[in-house]
């Protein structure tokens, strides 16, 4: 498993939880990594090789979010970790065992263990990275094109400059994660 988005300013957190039925074929191993090691039409490429995947029984994901006001109300930390919950309960089986990308592991039906920057040792966990940040990746896009003044679909949410400039010119929308002191000091401005 794998998350995507603790830390941006705007949008759902998203989890996935990848499990391998059989050894993947060689070419897709060789497709999956990091997602932050990967560029955008890499991680687009293997995330369709995973939906193939799933498709020809080589694997089985689930994808969830947890949404900003539940960001809000739980902290990301806690959002991330329901996402997870999440993303397990809609698995089609029951896991024996969950590698978790980092240090903290969600309450989950089944063993667990964490693995510090696990996309990078495990080929499941690598997976559950792709799978998570195309997925937020997809959803920002979407808000993008209807909060067009934030560059969404560039910058994914993420505190950067275009979206600091944008967040104090423009104000805050309800995709926006009000308990980040960017975004908190954008409502004081507005």
């Amino acid at each position: 498993m794998d998350e995507a988005g603790r830390g941006p300013l705007a949008g759902p957190v998203v989890a996935a939880a990848v499990c391998f039925l059989r050894e993947p074929d060689e070419t897709l191993a060789r497709a999956i990594d990091d997602s932050k090691r990967l560029d955008p039409a890499a991680r687009e490429q293997a995330y369709l090789a995973l939906i193939a995947a799933r498709h020809d029984g080589v694997a089985t994901f689930a994808v969830a979010a947890a949404s900003v006001p539940e960001i809000a109300r739980l902290n990301i930390l806690r959002a991330s970790l329901l996402a997870m919950r999440r993303a397990v309960a809609r698995l089609p089986l029951n896991p024996d065992l969950a590698l978790i990308d980092g240090t903290i592991a969600p309450e989950l039906p089944c063993a667990v263990r964490c693995v510090p920057r696990g996309d990078g040792l495990s080929l499941s966990v690598a997976a559950a990275s792709i799978l998570a940040k195309v997925t937020r990746d997809r959803v920002m896009a979407r808000l993008a094109r209807r909060h067009p003044l934030y560059g969404w679909e560039r910058n994914q949410g993420y505190p950067t400059a275009e979206h600091r400039a944008a967040l104090a010119r423009f104000g805050v929308t309800a995709h926006h994660r009000r308990g980040f002191a960017p975004v908190a000091q954008a409502l004081g401005r507005h």
